[in-house]
């Protein structure tokens, strides 16, 4: 790169863009130049374009890729993920990309292929992975290791009760501009209720740590409170390396620990015991052979924020040396096997993991 400021656009500025991407962007301004915006309202769209000197702010996308952009956004719903990705990456911008990555898996994967192939940077939006006790858990994992994995258990629940069922907002929106309920509650454009919109995080942390990648899932999923999506999942898996596991997923009240996250990952191997757990702070590796690691955390070191993901794709488009811990390979492992746990719901019956819910076939 030349010493000019990277072009950021932005596909999709709703609530958790405000919240979130925006004002972590927002202090690189001495690298980054704020020049195309896209979303739906007029009224909203100007007030973001004002806050922030956006130079071009329109409700067509392609205005936004056509602006001659460096590196692109897209927290667009669900739905229109791959729509908006494709198009950015393909007028030359790395991309941070809101999960879940896609609702298709053929999709996601696409996104990955299209990136490797220009020479781009794809980044997740999963903001645990860049966490100093998240990434100090990852290393110790490979450092040390348990040997083959042969069962791994995902326990996960937060604060979405009320959203998901149409009667509340999420507690860390952006207090200015609530999310709009259907980008959540209407599976056409979210593909899903707390699979997509909390377990797609789960899995994008569980899959990081352990490299794991799922072959077949049998789902259960329920729904309460009259929602139009589901509220909770549980989900038999079996990994490509013929270990097996579970995921759970439940939509809590708010103000459940303060509105802290559960989520907790824990993985038996031939060697050894790993156990990370977000909500009480625990990272916990012990071996029979000697090892018995503890880190040190303390609380508070496992609060989300999702500083990572906005400065990992500036400093990548700069082109500095600083590790993606989650690249687009890992959302699309993500988004392939939420496709099989939603397809055995619907089936009642265990579904492969595929490519496309096409190849996989609802059997």
């Amino acid at each position: 790169m030349t010493d000019r400021k990277l072009r950021l656009g932005v596909i999709g500025a709703g609530s958790w863009a405000l919240a979130s991407h925006l004002p972590n962007l927002a202090r690189r301004r001495s690298e980054v130049e704020f020049a195309a915006v896209c979303r739906q309202g007029a009224e909203p769209l100007a007030k973001i374009a004002a806050d922030y000197g956006f130079a071009l702010a329109s409700e067509d996308y392609r205005d936004v890729v056509g602006a001659g952009i460096d590196i692109c956004v897209v927290s667009s719903p669900s739905a229109l993920h791959y729509e908006h990705a494709k198009a950015a990456l393909e007028a030359g911008a790395h991309v941070l990309i809101e999960k879940p990555v896609t609702i298709d898996p053929a999709q996601a994967w696409e996104l990955v292929e299209i990136a490797n192939a220009r020479g781009l940077r794809l980044v997740c939006s999963f903001g645990w992975n860049y966490l100093p006790m998240l990434t100090a858990a990852r290393d110790l994992f490979r450092r040390v290791g348990i040997g083959e994995i042969e069962q791994l258990t995902i326990t996960m629940s937060s604060v979405t009760r009320e959203l998901l069922a149409n009667l509340g907002s999420y507690p860390d929106a952006d207090p200015e501009l609530m999310p709009e309920a259907r980008t959540w509650t209407d599976p056409s454009l979210s593909g899903g209720g707390y699979g997509q919109a909390q377990l797609s995080h789960a899995l994008g942390l569980a899959l990081w740590i352990t490299g794991l990648r799922g072959a077949e899932a049998f789902a259960f999923m329920e729904t309460a409170l009259g929602a139009p999506v589901e509220l909770y999942d549980a989900i038999a898996v079996r990994y490509s390396n013929g270990a097996i596991g579970t995921i759970s997923g439940g939509a809590a009240h708010q103000g459940y620990d303060g509105n802290k996250h559960q989520l907790e990952v824990r993985a038996i191997g031939s060697e050894g015991h790993f156990a990370c757990d977000l909500q009480r702070e625990m990272v916990w590796l012990y071996r029979p052979d000697g090892h018995d690691i503890r880190l040190d955390v303390k609380p508070g070191d496992a609060l989300y924020n999702d500083d990572g993901p906005p400065n990992v794709l500036v400093d990548l488009a700069l082109g500095r040396d600083v590790e993606n811990c989650s690249p687009g390979e890992l959302g699309a492992r993500t988004v392939e096997l939420l496709d099989a746990a939603y397809r055995s719901a619907r089936t009642g019956r265990p579904q492969p993991v595929g490519t496309s819910q096409a190849a996989a076939g609802e059997r």
